[in-house]
C-alpha cells in the first residue's frame, strides 16, 4: 500500500499541533505500518517552509520514512483539469492550484492520500480513497 501524505498531517507531527498531533501520528504511523510513505515536491516544499533549514526538513522527512516522489505529467494534467472545474463550478480562490497537485499526485502515484482535508479532496477527487485522522 503506498500512502500519498499531505501538508497538514506532516505539520500536524513536526510542529506539534494541539489539537491534531494525536490523530495525525495515529493515522501516520499505521499507514507506514501498512506500507511505503510518499511525498510530493509540493509538500516537500510547503514542509521545508516550516523549518529553519532544508536540511533540517529532508532530516525530518526522513527520520520518519516519507519518500520524495515527484509528480509526473499526468498528475499535472489532473490537477489542472480539476482546478478548471472547480473554478468553473465557482469555487474561491481560497483553494490554491497546490491542493490540486498534492490530490492529483496522490491518484496518480498512490493507493490512497493521508490528509485532514477530506472535505475538498473528497468533493473534486471522488476516485480517491482518503485517510483521515478526524
Amino acid at each position: 500500500m503506498i500512502t500519498a501524505v499531505d501538508t497538514s498531517v506532516l505539520l500536524d507531527v513536526f510542529l506539534a499541533d494541539e489539537a491534531f498531533l494525536e490523530g495525525s501520528l495515529t493515522c501516520l504511523e499505521q499507514a507506514s505500518d501498512e506500507g511505503l510513505l510518499v511525498a510530493s515536491e509540493v509538500v516537500w516544499a510547503e514542509v521545508a517552509a516550516a523549518f529553519e533549514s532544508s536540511t533540517d526538513a529532508e532530516q525530518a522527512l526522513e527520520t520518519i520514512g516519507i519518500v520524495f516522489r515527484a509528480a509526473d505529467a499526468e498528475a499535472g494534467l489532473l490537477a489542472g483539469e480539476t482546478w478548471r472545474c472547480y473554478r468553473k463550478s465557482g469555487g474561491g480562490r481560497d483553494r490554491m492550484i497546490a491542493d490540486f497537485l498534492i490530490a492529483s499526485h496522490a491518484a496518480v502515484a498512490a493507493d490512497r492520500l493521508l490528509t485532514r482535508d477530506r472535505g475538498f479532496y473528497r468533493s473534486y477527487f471522488k476516485d480517491l480513497d482518503i485517510l483521515s485522522p478526524d
